[in-house]
C-alpha cells in the first residue's frame, strides 16, 4: 500500500498557505496565495483550490494518495460541519464551504479554526510538544487562541473555546483584546493617533500610510523607537498579557505558546514583555514552572497542525 499524504490549509486574513506532508510530517511541497478577502468567499476558495493543485503537482502526488485535509479558517466553525459561522477578518457569516469543494478532491475534508490548528501544530511537533495543558495565542491580522487540555484539543460546548481575541479587556466600553492587539485594528489606531499627534510626528509620517504596514515594517519602526508605533505595540503586549494572565488564573496551562505573523516579526522582546506583565495579573505562584515561549514552527504552525489533525481524524 502506498504511503499516505496529508494536506494542511491555513487561511489567513492576508495570505493562504497550503502544505503537503508525508506520513512522518515532512513537508513535501508548500504553496502560498494572497487571500484578497474583499473579492468574496468563492474567489478566496478558488485560490485555495489553485494552491492545493500546485502542491500536488510540485510533490508529484496523485489525489488518490491524499488521505485527508484540514482547512483552517480564521473564525467560528459550526461544529462537525463545513459552515463558517463568523470570520470577522474575512467578512464571512454563515458561509458554507461544501458547495465550493471540487469533485476531484477525493479525500475527506474537515474545517477547523486556524489558531486552534496552529496550537495543535505547536503541541504535536513544536514548542509545546509533550505538554498536557497548552494555551496558544497567535497575533496576526487578528488575535486568536487555542487550548489543549488534558492532552486533548479542547473545543468547548459550542465549539468555540479559546477565542482570546474576543475577551473583553475594557469592560466599561466593551473593548475586545483584538481591537488593541490585532494588526489590522492596531494600524487603524496608528493612523488616528498620527492625525492627532504633534506637528513633528505628523511630519515624520508624511507620505506613509500605517494601515498598509506589514508586520516587518511594524517591527522596523519599533526597533527605531518610533514613538507612535512603540507605544501601540506596548499597548498590544499589555492587552495580550491581560488575556494570558486571566487564562493562567482560569485554566492553569503548563505551556503558553505565542505565535502569529506580528509576534514573529517583533521577536523575543515582545514575548518577554507579554509574560512580564501577565505574571502581574496571575495569582501568587500560579505561574510557577509555567513556560511562555515563542511558537517554534513559525508560518508552518497552521499547516502542520492542520495536516496532523487530518491524520488524527482520518488515519483509521
Amino acid at each position: 500500500m502506498a504511503a499516505p499524504y496529508w494536506l494542511g490549509v491555513d487561511l489567513g486574513g492576508t495570505k493562504i498557505l497550503v502544505g503537503l506532508f508525508d506520513d512522518r510530517f515532512q513537508v513535501v511541497a508548500r504553496a502560498k496565495q494572497s487571500t484578497n478577502y474583499e473579492e468574496g468567499g468563492p474567489a478566496v476558495f478558488a485560490r485555495i483550490v489553485a494552491a492545493v493543485d500546485e502542491v500536488l503537482r510540485t510533490g508529484s502526488v496523485e489525489p488518490s494518495q491524499v488521505k485527508g485535509m484540514t482547512l483552517a479558517v480564521p473564525g467560528q466553525i459550526v461544529p462537525r460541519s463545513t459552515v463558517v459561522r463568523y470570520a470577522p477578518n474575512l467578512n464571512w457569516r454563515d458561509f458554507d464551504l461544501a458547495p465550493l469543494i471540487p469533485p476531484r478532491w477525493t479525500w475527506p475534508v474537515v474545517v477547523e479554526n486556524d489558531v486552534r490548528m496552529g496550537t495543535y501544530g505547536e503541541w504535536t511537533l513544536g514548542a509545546a510538544k509533550g505538554a498536557q495543558h497548552v494555551f496558544g495565542v497567535f497575533a496576526g491580522t487578528g488575535v486568536g487562541g487555542g487550548l489543549i487540555l488534558n492532552g486533548q484539543l479542547y473545543h468547548g460546548f459550542n465549539g468555540h473555546a479559546g477565542e482570546i481575541g474576543h475577551i473583553i479587556i475594557g469592560w466599561k466600553n466593551g473593548i475586545e483584546l483584538e481591537a488593541i492587539a490585532g494588526r489590522r485594528n492596531l494600524m487603524n489606531r496608528a493612523r488616528d493617533v498620527i492625525t492627532d499627534s504633534p506637528k513633528a510626528v505628523r511630519k515624520a509620517w508624511k507620505g506613509l500610510d500605517p494601515t498598509t504596514f506589514k508586520s516587518s515594517e511594524i517591527s522596523d519602526a519599533v526597533e527605531k523607537n518610533e514613538p507612535v508605533m512603540s507605544h501601540l505595540i506596548d499597548e498590544a503586549a499589555r492587552a495580550i498579557a491581560a488575556g494570558v494572565g486571566t487564562v493562567v488564573n482560569l485554566l492553569g496551562p503548563e505551556v503558553i505558546v505565542i505565535g502569529g505573523g506580528m509576534t514573529k516579526a517583533l521577536g523575543a522582546p515582545f514575548i518577554e514583555r507579554i509574560w512580564e506583565i501577565a505574571q502581574r495579573y496571575a495569582l501568587p505562584r500560579a505561574t510557577e514552572n509555567v513556560r511562555c515561549v515563542m511558537a517554534a514552527l513559525g508560518d508552518d504552525a497552521g499547516i502542520t497542525g492542520a495536516a496532523a489533525y487530518a491524520k488524527e481524524r482520518f488515519a483509521a
